[in-house]
């Protein structure tokens, strides 16, 4: 093929997590080469989120694929509490996916949420002959709902024709499932290291002095948005337990509803038992998350079920701080090296924060040596070689 592979990814819509940061840099690392040419159609053009609307265009990941020079086409619909139906698609949408369809020579599906508008395209015959794959990012494909279905259904009848798991848990979650596509691929996340960097000491000063945060005091930071995935409750029961041992530490928590803002959050925080007086930083959603990584010593991640191979302990790890996870998905193969695993129960997980701040000069110098594995031009690597992948079996038909 002489001109770009021409590639379609679809989102059901922009809003913050760490599948969508993912492939979006995917997409832009593989647009930046020139040998293919990457489009979007987001489901969406708005999320209903934590009582509030945000739109697609105020999104980092939509504003990072404009600069990479992506176009991005979307939907006039609110994405909220459950994913678009097969059904609720009008035909004016259906025609204009179509055309979108008919223009690329492959087309990735961010998770199985999108591929409702796969289903809807082949009942109403206008799904043109492309593979499909799905890149997935679940451990527990239950939880997707109706989405699992779709999947399940489109991999039956050849319209999806591959899957791209980002961890081995994902992918013999999904194998579990009864997914069954023609080609299957395993491709490890990676982040930028050039933004995920550990800092130096007059760095980590001037944010933690931003914060509030004295330069000598320990900090345990956890990157989640306020959900039962991640078990937020946990770590605030967690927070409660470490503080009465170290009534200096610090504990940093942001991302969607992690916030003041939020009454559930509050809520929570004063049944898990965390003291008014314990310095508890709710940040709520961030975009500066090289640097709140760097003023931290210790990454948490306290989630109860859907994590794969989670961004959040990588991205903490490059940059200096030491993971301390709870065991979901492939987090234990990540962290591997470099950090702790613990059950789910505050006082093991209180007891690991410790264990790794009394460990830190060894484990952050563990941490830094991984920085290479985790880099995400081996990411990027590989998707390209699994697109090559998806056409090959039309490059010999022809």
């Amino acid at each position: 093929m002489t001109r770009p592979v021409r590639v379609l990814s679809l989102y059901e819509g922009f809003f913050a997590g760490g599948a969508r940061i993912l492939h979006s840099d995917v997409v832009a690392g593989l647009a930046r080469g020139g040998a293919q040419q990457h489009r979007v159609l987001s489901l969406t053009s708005a999320a209903r989120r934590d009582a509030s609307v945000q739109f697609a265009r105020d999104d980092a990941r939509f504003r990072r694929l404009h600069t990479a020079g992506v176009a991005v086409d979307t939907f006039d619909r609110v994405a909220g509490d459950r994913p678009l139906a097969p059904e609720d698609f009008s035909f004016e949408e259906l025609t204009r996916a179509a055309v979108l369809f008919a223009e690329a020579d492959v087309i990735l599906s961010l998770k199985e949420q999108p591929l409702s508008l796969v289903v809807a395209l082949e009942r109403a015959g206008l799904l043109p002959d492309r593979p499909i794959a799905a890149c997935l990012h679940r451990s527990d494909p239950a939880h997707s709902g109706p989405a699992l279905g779709w999947l399940c259904d489109t991999a039956a009848s050849g319209a999806v024709t591959a899957t791209i798991a980002c961890a081995d848990s994902t992918s013999l979650a999904y194998a579990r499932a009864g997914v069954a596509g023609e080609n299957s691929w395993v491709i490890d996340n990676g982040i930028d290291t050039r933004r995920f960097r550990p800092g130096t000491r007059a760095e980590r000063g001037r944010i933690r002095a931003g914060l509030g945060i004295p330069e000598a005091a320990d900090v345990v930071m956890l990157a989640a948005r306020f959900d039962a995935m991640k078990d937020p409750g946990l770590f605030l029961r967690s927070v409660a337990q470490h503080a009465r041992r170290a009534p200096g530490a610090h504990y940093i928590v942001c991302g969607s509803g992690m916030t003041p803002a939020n009454p559930a959050f509050l809520a929570l925080r004063a049944e898990s038992g965390v003291d008014a007086a314990v310095p508890l930083h709710a940040l709520g959603l961030r975009e500066d998350m090289p640097a709140l990584y760097r003023a931290a010593d210790v990454v948490a991640l306290t989630s109860a079920y859907g994590e794969a191979s989670p961004l959040c302990l990588a991205e903490g790890a490059a940059s200096g701080a030491i993971p301390v996870t709870t065991d979901v998905g492939d987090a234990a193969r990540v962290v591997q090296g470099f950090g702790l695993v613990t059950p789910r129960n505050e006082d093991a997980i209180g007891a690991a924060w410790t264990d790794a701040l009394d460990r830190r000069a060894v484990l952050r110098a563990a941490a830094l040596d991984a920085r290479a594995r985790l880099d995400r031009r081996r990411m990027i690597d590989d998707y390209r070689d699994a697109i090559a992948g998806l056409l090959m079996p039309r490059a010999l038909a022809a």
